[in-house]
């Protein structure tokens, strides 16, 4: 299979396009067709060995993918072949397979696209945890998210709004708070020509002072 190899530390521009061997699943690992790859700043820390969990290379990056599955291990039970999933393996999502634990992989709903389910994962999940289950966002509330126009800033947007928040949206330049506009912000603040405190004068009310 065709895989996008880290073989040395640096900038992605140092990845190549190698020719490897085929996963093969054992256990309770799944193998996986991959269709589409999503791409997060974690992923630069990693080939830039500078994540807190460092592989010496070379190896295989990427962490969350969407494909199809096209062999299981013998301890597999949650999966067959033909499911759609979506995955977050630590590594090897760049690549045209990826065999993982079936512990990493969820079912791919059907309205969803396999570009979408590779790029759900990291950004959606880290900004409903924070937003529903670490700080309990409320409806009617006001909810400040800087850096707007990024992965998660941009979900978290589109779930402060879900959750029926008041979102302002921060960037650094007027096509990011466009962006930030269309994921449904409420106001939009560029904190390159206006200052944040002098901008924000809204009362949270009893709740205010949480952080993220």
């Amino acid at each position: 299979m065709k895989a996008l190899v880290c073989n040395e530390y640096g900038p992605a521009d140092l990845l190549s396009l190698d020719q490897v061997d085929d996963p093969v699943p054992s256990g309770d690992e799944v193998l996986i067709d991959i269709h589409a790859a999503g791409i997060n700043f974690p992923d630069l820390l990693v080939i830039g060995g500078q994540y807190q969990i460092k592989t010496e290379p070379p190896f295989i990056p990427g962490s969350e993918a969407a494909g199809v599955v096209s062999a299981v291990g013998d301890r597999v039970t949650r999966f067959v072949p033909g499911d759609r999933v979506i995955t977050t393996p630590a590594l090897g999502a760049f690549a045209e397979k990826c065999s993982v634990s079936e512990n990493r992989c969820m079912s791919l709903p059907a309205e969803l696209t396999f570009e979408q389910g590779a790029g759900f994962t990291i950004t959606y999940a880290t900004s409903y945890h924070a937003l529903q289950q670490s700080t309990e966002l409320r409806k009617d509330e006001t909810l400040l998210v800087l850096g707007a126009a990024g992965g998660v800033g941009t979900t978290a947007v589109e779930i402060g709004k879900a959750l029926g928040a008041k979102v302002i949206a921060a960037a650094s330049s007027e096509e990011k708070l466009a962006f930030a506009r269309e994921a449904g912000a409420d106001e939009c603040i560029n904190y390159t020509t206006s200052s944040l405190r002098s901008r924000e004068r809204v009362d949270p009310g009893p709740r205010c002072g949480r952080g993220l």
